[in-house]
């Protein structure tokens, strides 16, 4: 709508992409603190977040938490978005669908947990991979067929694609969605541990993203350039919604995302990451995410292979709270590892 104004009303001042995004950040956030806390008191008694039986006991003090706050952060973005972004942008569109899409199944997942008031009576496992490599095809097919994106691969510090995938971007674009999709749906097991180093990744692929989006600064930096920049300004609404999320999700938290928060922030990382043809750096971007997905998998491949745990318990945030570390210290020494990790990702762009 903003854009609309620059276009018909000659309003020079919406056809800058960084004022619209502080625009969407802003507007997000206020919706999000005015939706939130009525949320919560609707959602009391309503969609109170089951604990998993193997959890920690600490867990046990959350069970009467509501969960799927995501909807309100997500509804907060998707609404901001419409309102300060140009909508004939093919690549705005294709970050809607990723969010919307990958929401809609963290809130069949959610729903099926609060229903039957039990924390693995959500989708199976199965039916939630297929859902997921569904959507990622989708979004990578619009991708490829309808904006006609660049199938070039990219690797950090070379100024020059490797080579051209083709048609099998897409299974190469479906594998990192749904491979960080997942990854941060495993990190979101503590109060705010998810939130923040999901913010501190949005803002280093805006920076990404945005330089892409620019012709000068991506030619001066030896970086590719396509016309992605809009997205910024749904990375924008969405850092400001959980910001907005995180002043009652930080400990102790008043509401949980659930899947339907999770599995959408990780889907729109992942599709910010591809488009800013970042694939690669998103390890260091998301590297709290990565931690976190490697632990799980090192746990289930030893004691499959050995019978031997190599953590106390998986993810590896429970591990430390099994050794009685305070919540708030493994939450926060998360944070920072993740704040560092993101700078490292930032210096590397100019690195060329």
């Amino acid at each position: 709508m903003l854009y609309w104004f620059y276009q018909h009303l000659d309003i020079n001042f919406f056809q800058y992409i960084t004022v619209r995004a502080g625009l969407a950040f802003f507007i997000s956030l206020v919706i999000t603190m005015f939706a939130m806390p009525r949320f919560i008191r609707w959602a009391q008694d309503r969609c109170e977040q089951p604990i998993n039986g193997y959890a920690p006991d600490s867990h046990q003090s959350k069970a009467k938490t509501p969960t799927m706050g995501g909807v309100v952060f997500l509804g907060a973005t998707i609404l901001s978005t419409l309102l300060t972004a140009q909508l004939n942008s093919y690549f705005v569109l294709g970050g809607l669908l990723t969010i919307i899409l990958f929401g809609l199944i963290g809130l069949q997942d959610d729903l099926s947990k609060v229903l039957k008031n039990e924390n693995l009576a959500g989708l199976s496992a199965r039916a939630k991979l297929l859902s997921q490599i569904l959507s990622a095809s989708l979004v990578g097919s619009f991708l490829y067929f309808y904006a006609e994106f660049n199938s070039e691969f990219y690797l950090p510090f070379f100024k020059s694609p490797l080579f051209d995938m083709g048609v099998f971007s897409i299974a190469f674009w479906v594998f990192v969605m749904v491979g960080t999709s997942n990854a941060v749906n495993l990190t979101d097991g503590l109060d705010g541990l998810a939130t923040v180093p999901s913010i501190f990744s949005l803002i280093s692929l805006s920076v990404i993203v945005y330089i892409t989006g620019n012709a000068v600064i991506s030619k001066y930096l030896l970086l590719p350039n396509f016309p992605i920049g809009e997205v910024v300004i749904i990375a924008a609404a969405l850092i400001g919604s959980l910001a907005g999320f995180l002043w009652f999700n930080c400990h102790p938290a008043e509401v949980f995302m659930g899947d339907s928060g999770s599995l959408s922030i990780g889907a729109f990382i992942a599709y910010m990451g591809i488009i800013g043809k970042s694939e690669v750096l998103l390890v260091i971007i998301g590297l709290i995410f990565v931690i976190e997905t490697v632990s799980v998998m090192l746990q289930v491949g030893s004691y499959k292979l050995r019978q031997k745990r190599v953590f106390l318990m998986a993810p590896i945030h429970h591990h430390f709270e099994m050794k009685n570390w305070a919540e708030n210290k493994i939450i926060v020494r998360f944070w920072i590892i993740s704040m560092l990790s993101n700078l490292i990702a930032l210096i590397s762009l100019k690195i060329r």
